[in-house]
């Protein structure tokens, strides 16, 4: 199962000083407990494909000792326990790429990891067992943005904001240029551009209730995407749109 449209021939997450430009109530939160696992967001993401769920991601982002852990899982809706998919992003307080690790209980994972000057990828097939290697000439700042995880296309959102948006006594202010970023698609074992760009507040349905949330644009090569998050509520990722598809992503 694959939800990346134009991924496959085609992000570091909330970092310390993102949520203290966006988020003043957390960061409070933060110096309370300096010692523990801060927790950023949590919960799920229903799948839908042309009305009907087809999976369900949970997961979680938490900052701990400067560094930042982005854990997620998929489960088709089929209810096979078996269909399952795990992600483990961990990046700096800067940024950095410190490692990531995918892994399907069908068998098979692989890992990337900063190796001198270039990303190195590392591929466990579910058959032989044979790790296989590739390069990626990429710095470690580079985005991971793999398929089926939706959790990586909010941090990518929050990369964005936060070098687009200011904070003002009157409100957030943010520009409308479009961002191009580098990211590394692990499991297609590609690198490719993505653009994203903020189009503004749209009032939109969501589980039968109206909302007002913040409109983002990704694209690429071969996809177009609409992203919303809630600007009222840490900038959280509440719907995904891939229209190509008849697709439709939904925070529980």
């Amino acid at each position: 199962m694959k939800f990346a449209t134009g991924m496959r021939v085609t992000a570091a997450v909330v970092l310390a000083f993102w949520l203290a430009a966006f988020v003043p109530a957390h960061a409070s939160q933060k110096k309370e407990k300096p010692a523990g696992a801060q927790t950023v967001d949590s919960g799920s993401f229903g799948i839908f494909v042309r009305g009907l769920r087809v999976a369900t991601e949970t997961f979680s982002i938490q900052q701990q000792n400067g560094a930042s852990s982005i854990k997620s899982q998929l489960k088709e809706a089929s209810g096979n326990d078996t269909a399952t998919q795990q992600s483990d992003l961990q990046i700096t307080s800067s940024g950095d790429l410190l490692h990531y690790e995918w892994s399907q209980s069908a068998g098979g994972s692989l890992t990337v990891a900063p190796n001198n000057d270039f990303l190195l990828e590392r591929i466990t097939p579910p058959a032989s067992g044979k790790t296989a290697e590739q390069p990626f000439l990429m710095p470690s700042t580079s985005s991971i943005l793999d398929n089926n995880f939706f959790i990586h296309r909010e941090v990518l959102a929050w990369r964005y904001l936060a070098a687009n948006c200011k904070s003002d006594p009157a409100g957030l202010k943010c520009e409308h240029t479009p961002g191009d970023f580098g990211v590394l698609v692990p499991q297609d074992r590609v690198s490719v551009h993505v653009r994203l760009e903020l189009v503004g507040k749209e009032k939109i349905m969501i589980r039968g209730s109206q909302r007002e949330l913040l409109r983002l644009n990704l694209t690429g090569d071969n996809f177009a995407w609409a992203l919303w998050v809630d600007d009222h509520d840490q900038f959280k990722l509440m719907r995904v749109a891939i229209a190509a598809d008849n697709t439709e992503v939904v925070r529980d």
